[in-house]
């Protein structure tokens, strides 16, 4: 997958070049990585880069934060199928939920973490901590603002949101939908002031508090199920459901407070524009907002086309997202997070900040491709037996099982490179280029669009099977149009810092060991016969992954021997 290299050279940059005018300038071809990396902070050339702090803890942290807040997710979702499972009640909860979603992800994954991380890891980087302490200030007096106005005007348009993002809801499914998006607008704010807090502790390398607040979330969430389910109907207890989900975005922010107060000098939220620093945050924002935001408008893309299939077709999507987001959560947003301060922290002359992105960008896309290959043929060969396990059980039956994994395997087209994807973007955002992503972010999903409607609603009428099927097609055309994208991110950077990308032959193992350990997971699943579905998925999926990490180990991937050399040292330290 390596892409021949076409490195543009660039002169020194002297003394006193870099100003405010780097982040607009960024998206040049050729420009010195030195001045879009430094957001008004002068290196001067040959300066020795201070020692490459290791990411591997830190993507672990990340990794571990997200793992535990993704599993008590699923047990929320678990517990939310077996209220709900494909009604008309869960259709509605599930689009009302993507607003708070919605606003979480631009600001707190894309536009807050991209924008305000680099200058704010810089200035620590430099010790500079008072203007640091400015930064974060500003910045948060000024989201609170935005917030504010943003939960003000959502409330009092809730219909006309309701009619873009579920045009095909009539009766009583669409005024259950006004409800809730009405009530989880305040939540949504909630969790954007949340989103700078992550900003403020990923800075400071604290990252396991920041990916463990949302269980407080989801806990919230779980209890009201829990306390209203056998009490209500499914139309009540969603409302009773998106209320706990406001006083879980309320906890969620307050546990990280604590910290941050003892992190950020003078915390002191503060509207102020005069810092060159925080110009840049606020002119680097508005495009990785556009840039996460038609990301996530390709999500809407996806629900808005669902709403027009048949009843349950929401919710199905919603609970195999819950699925093929997990490991690029875990794996993905890991390693982007992990990478994404201590690449904006790298100093020094061109070449020696080229050198350091190309090394921490090649090591980091290995360790995501060794765990993204086995969980698409995961999701491919073995989705029923994964959905069954989390989703089976009340009203969560076993078509709706078969109907989950159909859209789980078309996940799969684009699963590794949407993932990778991530890392690439990060990269950018730490040379504070920010447009180059918004261009083809707007490619991707112009491309999503088109494929989405095509995929969804004629292709299943001209193949002749169950409208319902046009779901997987909404997972498959999305995965296409993430390879175009993933694939013009990389010839871009390519041409500014080098040949970067995966080996051909890493692959190729990879999808090997997956491939010959999903044969070993069927021929288990055929020889156990019809168990119940918690200890079907211990022997086939436990027997996948041993397969795996066997076949792996065989052929000497290190990423492998690292994962399995770790497990060891533990193991040792329990005895």
């Amino acid at each position: 997958m390596h892409e021949s290299p076409n490195p543009v050279a660039s002169p020194p940059v002297k003394d006193g070049e870099a100003d405010e005018n780097h982040a607009e300038a960024s998206s040049i071809a050729g420009e010195t990585i030195e001045q879009v990396g430094d957001a008004g902070i002068d290196s001067p050339v040959g300066e020795t880069a201070k020692p490459e702090r290791s990411s591997g803890k830190s993507a672990f942290l990340v990794g571990a934060g997200i793992l535990i807040s993704r599993i008590v997710g699923l047990v929320r979702q678990r517990v939310f199928a077996h209220y709900f499972g494909t009604s008309a009640a869960g259709d509605a909860f599930s689009a009302a939920f993507r607003i708070p979603n919605f606003l979480q992800n631009i600001f707190g994954e894309g536009a807050l973490s991209a924008s305000f991380i680099p200058v704010y890891a810089k200035l620590l980087a430099h010790d500079d901590e008072e203007e640091a302490a400015q930064v974060a200030n500003a910045v948060l007096g000024i989201l609170a603002l935005v917030v504010s106005i943003i939960v003000l005007a959502g409330v009092l348009t809730t219909p006309y949101i309701i009619s873009a993002i579920a045009p095909g809801f009539k009766g009583e499914t669409r005024e259950l939908t006004i409800r809730l998006v009405r009530i989880l607008f305040p939540g949504a704010g909630l969790l954007v002031l949340s989103a700078w807090c992550l900003g403020v502790l990923n800075s400071h390398h604290r990252f396991f508090i920041s990916y463990t607040a949302p269980v407080a979330w989801n806990l919230a969430m779980i209890a009201s199920l829990v306390i209203f389910g056998r009490k209500v109907g499914q139309f009540p207890l969603a409302e009773y459901v998106a209320w706990g989900s406001v006083i879980g975005s309320a906890l969620q922010f307050s546990v990280q407070l604590p910290v941050v107060f003892r992190l950020v000098q003078r915390l002191r939220p503060a509207f102020d524009l005069a810092s060159v620093h925080v110009r840049t945050v606020v002119r680097n924002f508005f495009p990785v907002f556009m840039s996460r935001g038609v990301v996530q408008i390709s999500a809407f893309v996806d629900a808005v086309l669902a709403s027009f299939l048949p009843e349950g077709s929401v919710v199905a999507l919603t609970y195999a997202q819950s699925l093929y987001t997990l490991p690029v959560s875990l794996f993905g947003m890991s390693v982007s997070a992990a990478e994404l301060p201590a690449m904006s922290r790298a100093i020094g002359n061109t070449e020696q900040v080229a050198e350091v992105l190309r090394k921490r960008l090649d090591n980091g896309l290995q360790r995501i491709a060794f765990f993204i290959v086995p969980s698409s043929m995961a999701f491919l060969a073995l989705g029923d037996v994964i959905a069954a396990v989390l989703y089976q059980t009340g009203q969560f039956k076993h078509d709706a099982s078969i109907f989950v994994w159909g859209i789980l395997a078309g996940s799969t087209v684009g699963l590794l490179a949407s993932t990778l994807g991530r890392l690439y973007s990060s990269t950018y955002y730490a040379l504070h280029d920010t447009r180059t992503p918004l261009r083809y972010a707007i490619i991707r999903v112009t491309l999503t669009t088109l494929l989405g409607y095509l995929f969804a609603l004629p292709l299943p009428i001209a193949l002749g099977i169950n409208p319902k099927w046009g779901v997987a097609g909404l997972t498959a055309s999305a995965g296409i149009a993430g390879w175009i994208e993933f694939a013009l991110l990389r010839r871009t950077l390519n041409r500014r810092i080098g040949k970067t990308g995966l080996a051909a032959g890493y692959v190729i193992k990879l999808w090997l060991a997956a491939f010959v350990a999903a044969g070993i997971g069927w021929g288990l699943k055929l020889l156990v016969g019809n168990l119940h579905p918690i200890p079907l998925a211990g022997i086939v999926l436990g027997g996948y992954g041993i397969s795996y990490f066997a076949i792996t180990l065989a052929l000497g991937i290190s990423a492998s021997q690292a994962v399995v050399g770790r497990l060891l040292r533990l193991a040792r330290l329990r005895k």
